[in-house]
């Protein structure tokens, strides 16, 4: 399928509408390891993925055109950019999560890195879904505050990540993005989803210290409509354990 016949924002809002979770498999280009790529899009597959995300916060290497096409060769899945610079902008993905990180208050990631990639991004067919970034204090710091030089949100201070949230929607991001960090200690508080989810209109995504499957479907329970997993599937790709569906995800719990 072409990337202009996609349409993946209105499938995230068609899928929250009808109370239908979504999963995306987050990939860092840096972290592939070429010889063992076939075995790993094999292992998406058979995953109960919707979707595959693509980017870090230190990507140094220069294949994301060579990987996503060769993801596309064997997986039907989208591929959405999540980047953490406009390096990172490739035209052979299928949309790409144009983030701005609003629990920080550094320019670069506010604004600045969107300007620079807004020429670029004008010029492709990628999908662009403006997303507001929400860094979630996680019990060490990752990368992204590393990188970006911003703190997280407290964990605790439920009232700021619930206003931050707010304030992204009413600017006119399409979706809101609350994370723990490439490798937290801790996932984002189940209480702090729900609070948001109940009181924001647009899709909540959720990523970040999600180590087992419980912890994905506790995260739907909470209120995100896309969890978001990547660490815990770069250290076993067999994290789904025959778990091919999202139906047998929600499954686990119960």
């Amino acid at each position: 399928m072409e990337n202009k016949d996609r349409n993946i924002y209105n499938q995230i809002v068609q899928s929250k509408l009808e109370n239908r979770k979504l999963l995306a498999i987050l990939l860092d280009p840096d972290k592939i390891i070429w010889e063992n790529l076939d075995h790993l899009i094999l292992k998406i597959n058979q995953s109960p993925a919707s979707h595959i995300f693509i980017g870090g916060s230190l990507v140094e290497s220069n294949i994301i055109d060579e990987l996503i096409l060769k993801i596309k060769q064997n997986s039907p899945l989208p591929i959405v950019l999540f980047p953490g610079n406009p390096s990172q902008i490739s035209k052979e993905a299928d949309g790409i999560l144009f983030l701005s990180l609003l629990s920080g208050r550094n320019p670069d990631y506010l604004i600045e890195h969107q300007v620079k990639a807004a020429p670029i991004l004008k010029k492709s067919q990628i999908e662009i879904i403006s997303t507001g970034y929400i860094l979630i204090e996680s019990g060490k710091e990752t990368a992204v505050e590393r990188v970006s030089k911003t703190r997280p949100i407290d964990r605790n201070n439920f009232d700021l990540a619930l206003a931050t949230a707010q304030a992204g929607e009413m600017l006119g991001n399409k979706l809101i993005y609350l994370e723990a960090g490439s490798g937290a200690q801790k996932a984002v508080p189940l209480e702090m989803v729900a609070l948001i989810s109940k009181n924001i209109d647009i899709p909540l995504i959720v990523g970040g210290g999600i180590v087992d499957l419980s912890g994905i479907t506790n995260a739907y329970d909470a209120g995100a409509d896309l969890v978001v997993i990547g660490t815990a599937f770069e250290n076993d790709t067999n994290f789904f354990n025959g778990c091919t569906s999202l139906r047998e995800l929600a499954n686990v719990n119960s």
